[in-house]
Formats: structure tokens, C-alpha cells, sequence
């Protein structure tokens, strides 16, 4: 396992002519490689800053405090796998409403996406597509194989496969949810803020040839 800066993901790869190999993408500090990206983006971002790497934990956290945004990176990317783990910070024993995601083939201000589902009530695929030159949305909720999301509190992990047109989320070992049909074959990973405290760790990614 070994660190490159973001913008030499898939350059590093493609010279190669051997498996590609897997690459940190925690960001430092600074949050250098990665902008905030508001949801919708034409409604603008809100001051507040929510996004902060905690070094003790090496995780990133969002804080949930600064309205609905992505964390997108800024690099560009095509064919690859997505590893990462992830947790909410738990409220009250009657909470349930935990929300955020991970999003994949992120047009470069959001309008066409799709994102992994973080939440108790399961892991799953939705979004929006280009499907016969308009934007239409879709929903994979009722096709969840299972619910496999732990507790508020405990780590969970994503595998997300993504090549050509289609999607794949597998969930702490089990393939949940897939979408095919995807037109847009390159694209952003985003991390979601949607007013939940997460945290994220282990993020790496494997380009594929």
C-alpha cells in the first residue's frame, strides 16, 4: 500500500503494464485534492466548515453542522474499485434518521450521480441517470438483498466496484445492491454531508484497467 498525490491516480497506473495498485486517498489536513460541492449546487455552500481530517483516528469527519454538500475529488476518474469504512456518531437510542453517502460517477457539479446509500434502514444504489438525452432518477431501495448496516456507532465496510456501465455496492462482505446502464463512464467520488456526524477511514481505491 503506498500514497500518491491525487492528481497522479491514473497516470501512475496507466505507464504500467502490471495490475494496477491500490492508492490512499485519505486527504492531509488541508483537504488539498478535494472541494466542497454544494447539493444542489446551485443553492450555494454555507459558511461553516464541516470537513476536518482527526490524525489520532486517521479519519476524515464531517462534522454535519455546515448543510447538504459533497466532499468531491477533484480528480476525474473511469474504471475503478472503491474501498472505505465508515460510521455515524450515535445520538439518542431513538434516532434512526442517520443519513450520508458515497458518491460515484459524480458529474462535475452533480447533476447526474449515483451514491452509495449510508443509513441504519440499509446500503443501496440511487441516483440520477441520462437515460434517451434526459435526466431521469432511480431507486434501488426495494431491491436491497439485505440490510447489512451496523449500529450507530460501529464501522462499516463498503466495497463499490465500478466499470463501464454498471455499479456494484457490496456491504461488510456481501454484494447488496447493482446498477446497470450507466451512461456517464467517467466522473468524481464525493462524500456526503446531510446533518449526521461521520466519519470515514480506509479510503482507497483501485484503478481498473
Amino acid at each position: 500500500m503506498y500514497r500518491l498525490p491525487i492528481f497522479c491516480l491514473l497516470g501512475a497506473a496507466a505507464a504500467a503494464a502490471q495490475p494496477a495498485k491500490t492508492i490512499d486517498l485519505m486527504p492531509d489536513e488541508s483537504l488539498k485534492g478535494w472541494t466542497r460541492v454544494a447539493i444542489p449546487a446551485t443553492d450555494g455552500l454555507k459558511p461553516t466548515m464541516q470537513w476536518r481530517v482527526d490524525k489520532e483516528q486517521n479519519a476524515l469527519i464531517c462534522s454535519g453542522l455546515g448543510g447538504h454538500e459533497w466532499l468531491r475529488m477533484d480528480q476525474e476518474l473511469g474504471d475503478y474499485v472503491l474501498e472505505l469504512d465508515w460510521r455515524f456518531t450515535p445520538r439518542t437510542p431513538d434516532e434512526k434518521r442517520y443519513n450520508s453517502g458515497v458518491g460515484i460517477r459524480l458529474s462535475s457539479w452533480g447533476e447526474l450521480w449515483v451514491q452509495a446509500q449510508t443509513g441504519l434502514a440499509g446500503a443501496y444504489l440511487f441516483g440520477t441517470n441520462l437515460v434517451d438525452g434526459a435526466i431521469k432518477s432511480f431507486n434501488l431501495r426495494n431491491q436491497m438483498k439485505e440490510n447489512r448496516v451496523k449500529p450507530a456507532g460501529e464501522w462499516n465496510h463498503f466495497i463499490i466496484r465500478v466499470q463501464g456501465d454498471t455499479v456494484t455496492l457490496d456491504v461488510n462482505g456481501m454484494v447488496v445492491s447493482e446498477v446497470h446502464g450507466i451512461a456517464l463512464r467517467r466522473g468524481y467520488i464525493g462524500l456526503e454531508a446531510e446533518g449526521f456526524e461521520v466519519a470515514f477511514r480506509n479510503i482507497k481505491l483501485t484503478p481498473l484497467e
